[in-house]
């Protein structure tokens, strides 16, 4: 058994400007994100350009943030937002889907492709190791913040969190979704691959991960299981995200068109 160690959400203030760690984490991800980027498109070969990849990370760090917010808003705060629209603007206190999330990276990823006269699949697929940073680091967030905690137990990582002994589910997501997956989808993308590959990988992983850890977690107060005592929302959104990424690994390799992301 640990004991939580309680850290303050605030990590520094500047006069009446208070810092949260939930949003340094976000920072975190998106600096690491385009530093890897950078990384990626200066290798041998590569089509894509410094100029390109900064385009790239403030397409999606716009669409990360207003997807992943108003997902949270529509499939898990909506009551919150209902009592104090306020809510909706104080994203330093938590509250990011990553369904949301995705669906707003989508969009501005194929906005960016459609400007910059790329396939939306290859920068996808060059995309696709990227996210992992940033997920990690906003489940420390959410540890830091006490939130999203796991089912009481009795191993001994357990974490003594208001005299019960609780998974810290955070973590595990933190492993899983951040250190796990960039270190398997940058092997992945470490050569070309056929198109839609990396971004098929991306999903099926991040669904598995999602799906399993979610078993331990507790499910929101206000919504609960959805059915038979243990289905939970994320669970519920994650499996079409599985289905999608297998199928696109499947096309990717009946196909095997080539990559547009390499010379």
């Amino acid at each position: 058994m640990i004991t939580y160690p309680y850290i303050d959400p605030v990590a520094f203030a500047l006069g009446p400007v208070k810092v949260h760690w939930y949003g340094l984490m976000y920072v975190v991800g998106f600096i690491a994100g385009w530093w890897l980027a950078r990384k990626r498109a200066a290798a041998p070969g590569s089509t894509w350009k410094p100029v390109d990849v900064d385009d790239l990370i403030f397409f999606a760090a716009i669409g990360v943030i207003a997807g992943g917010r108003l997902g949270w808003i529509l499939f898990y705060g909506f009551d919150s937002v209902r009592a104090d629209p306020l809510a909706i603007l104080r994203v330093w206190q938590g509250g990011m889907s990553f369904h949301g999330g995705l669906a707003g990276v989508m969009i501005a990823i194929a906005l960016f492709a459609r400007r910059r006269g790329r396939r939306i699949a290859d920068v996808f697929d060059f995309m696709a190791p990227l996210p992992a940073i940033g997920l990690g680091a906003g489940r420390i967030g959410n540890f830091i913040n006490g939130e999203l905690w796991g089912k009481p137990t009795d191993l001994p990582w357990g974490m003594l969190v208001n005299g019960q002994v609780l998974h810290p589910s955070q973590l595990y997501e933190a492993a899983l979704e951040g250190l796990v997956l960039f270190v398997i989808l940058w092997w992945f993308t470490s050569r070309p691959r056929p198109r839609l590959a990396p971004s098929g990988l991306f999903l099926a992983l991040y669904a598995v991960f999602r799906i399993a850890v979610e078993f331990v977690r507790v499910p929101d107060a206000d919504i609960g299981y959805l059915a038979l005592g243990w289905l939970t929302m994320g669970q519920l959104l994650s499996l079409p995200v599985l289905i999608v990424g297998l199928a696109m690994l499947g096309w990717a390799y009946t196909r095997r068109l080539p990559s547009g992301n390499y010379s």
